[in-house]
């Protein structure tokens, strides 16, 4: 039941009618929705979304349908996703989200994570001075201030519909319940006993019985908790009754989140960064998600070689991208961090004749070496995670990557508010040149302090062909993130592919450190041969992210929408 108090607050206001009378309008299109099914392709005449659930997809082109725009839909799908995709879909964790609007603005809004008050640099050191990795993985003390409903907010100033009206499909998805797909109900069975390990009180998770596909997931606390944010705004969030149950959670499993670090947190309106690639401008998120950075490097790097005329994931394909991926993360590990908080030569990493120096060691036919190939040399001075698309009919472009960072974050859900938590502190420097959880290696740049926002990986962006959208894209992934968005550009780019196989091909990966190129299972077997007699290590894997595609194709103005082969991923349009 929602809390006396708020009902009073209703009443007085005159909202409780207002807001019965949204839930009502959206009601009987949010019980329609339940009976899914996934869509893996679309061609679409007006505009298209694509996401990590079917659900959150069918909410997107509603809301597209009332007439909002892509902001509001991409904002309606976040809410959604934060019920149906609890492993990664959020209000307990963070993201960012890159815009191209039509009337030629560029938006980049940082909602990400921060480190709270109380953090500090050796906060996951042993005695000895060796990093206890579970601290910031699991439980109550890996969890950062999350930023995704106050980020939300800040997005909603470029919507057109009202808040209530964006976020009253996700309650009604909360309140009514849905049916997990196959896939949700095998994460949340290989996860029970550490659901049960980290968590201070039962949870809608958590059951003797397991989960199976078609079951019914209830989630009446984290209704409550979407109501309150309602009514209240961002103060539904980050004060009263949800910021004290957050913070009860917190003084429960010794974790150091306070009431102030919630109240005091804000989202960030950044710059853009868009650079160009062979005519086209590539629009993406800066500092502090590192994407942007690396793939501007990446593809500056690329750029020289005329690489449309290898054959696509050919061996001289997949090892010129590599040795470009090898010296990138390099300077990832070595430069990059929260740009508040250090400074950050991001001029001087992405000007073309750095990137053209970076590349004078690389050799065709010869595998390079990590422990030779170091950061690069500049001037004195200068796996969970979600992401959708949204393209509307009036050419506005939104692309939003969300994360909890690990797969359903922290296994904390907040007693009585329903959602889990984040382990995003994992992703800072717990000790300079230890790898977190995906093998990262940071340094002092990405140290951690108090109120500094966590390196990340995500990498929404958007391409402009004619200064019009044209590809919208990115991925979940951790640490992969920006390869497989790397690889998209250049797959429908360079090589031509179409988006079906743009997205579904078969990935590779490599990050600098360890010194190994990664591959999904299906990667053509002659090409890790050719790849191992030139003194590459290859390791298989199983999936690479989880590519969300849209596609303006300009001959005919039809949008075509693709989500990935890898998950439930899922489009649909109008």
């Amino acid at each position: 039941m929602f809390s006396t108090m708020i009902i009073s607050v209703l009443r007085k206001t005159g909202l409780l009618l207002l807001l019965a009378s949204i839930q009502m309008q959206v009601r009987a299109q949010t019980v329609q929705a339940f009976n899914y099914k996934v869509e893996k392709h679309g061609i679409f005449r007006e505009a298209a979304v694509a996401s990590a659930h079917p659900l959150a997809s069918k909410v997107g082109r509603m809301i597209l349908a009332k007439g909002g725009n892509a902001v509001d839909a991409a904002i309606a799908m976040q809410w959604a996703l934060a019920v149906v995709y609890p492993q990664a879909g959020n209000i307990g964790g963070g993201g960012f989200m890159v815009a191209h609007l039509n009337d030629g603005r560029n938006l980049a809004i940082d909602y990400r994570e921060m480190a709270p008050a109380a953090a500090y640099r050796d906060m996951y050191l042993d005695e000895d001075g060796s990093v206890n990795s579970r601290k910031s993985i699991d439980g109550h003390l890996a969890v950062g201030v999350p930023g995704t409903v106050a980020g939300l907010f800040a997005s909603h100033r470029y919507a057109k519909l009202p808040m209530a009206t964006l976020i009253a499909p996700a309650i009604e998805l909360a309140k009514l319940g849905f049916a997990v797909t196959a896939a949700e109900a095998r994460g949340l069975n290989s996860l029970q006993s550490r659901f049960k390990q980290f968590n201070t009180s039962g949870n809608a998770f958590i059951r003797d019985v397991p989960w199976q596909e078609g079951d019914t997931l209830v989630q009446t606390d984290l209704a409550n908790t979407l109501m309150r944010i309602s009514v209240a705004g961002e103060k539904g969030f980050y004060e009263g009754e949800t910021a004290q149950l957050i913070v009860a959670e917190m003084q429960r499993g010794h974790g150091i989140i306070t009431l102030d670090d919630l109240k005091n947190y804000k989202a960030k309106y950044r710059d853009a960064i868009i650079f160009p690639y062979k005519g086209y401008k590539v629009i993406t998120m800066p500092l502090p998600s590192s994407g942007g950075i690396i793939l501007q490097q990446m593809m500056g790097m690329v750029e020289p070689y005329s690489i449309g005329k290898f054959k696509h994931n050919s061996a001289e394909a997949v090892q010129l991208m590599t040795e470009i991926e090898r010296r990138a993360y390099a300077d990832r590990a070595a430069f990059l961090g929260d740009e508040d908080f250090v400074n950050v030569p991001v001029a001087a990493i992405t000007n073309p004749g750095y990137l053209t120096r970076r590349m004078q060691g690389y050799q065709p036919g010869i595998a390079g070496n990590s422990e030779q190939i170091q950061a690069g040399q500049i001037p004195d001075p200068s796996e969970q995670t979600t992401h959708l698309n949204v393209l509307d009919a009036a050419g506005n472009a939104v692309s939003v990557t969300t994360t909890l960072n690990g797969s359903y974050g922290s296994k904390v859900v907040v007693s009585r508010a329903g959602f889990f938590l984040n382990n995003e502190m994992d992703d800072f420097s717990a000790k300079p040149g230890v790898a977190n959880m995906y093998g990262l290696v940071g340094n002092e740049a990405n140290a951690i302090a108090p109120g500094k926002r966590m390196l990340s990986s995500m990498t929404p962006t958007i391409v402009l062909k004619e200064n019009q959208p044209y590809i919208v894209t990115g991925t979940p992934g951790g640490s992969t993130i920006i390869t497989s968005v790397f690889q998209t550009l250049l797959n429908v780019i360079d090589f031509k592919l179409d988006a079906m196989e743009t997205v579904n091909a078969p990935k590779f990966h490599h990050q600098w450190l360890p010194d190994v190129i990664d591959v999904e299972a299906d990667f053509p077997e002659p090409v890790i041969e050719a790849l191992e007699k030139m003194g590459y290590k290859v390791h298989k894997r199983g999936a690479i992210g989880r590519t969300e595609l849209i596609i303006k194709h300009g001959e005919n103005g039809q949008i075509e929408a693709v989500g990935d082969k890898r998950g439930d991923d899922s489009v649909a349009g109008i």
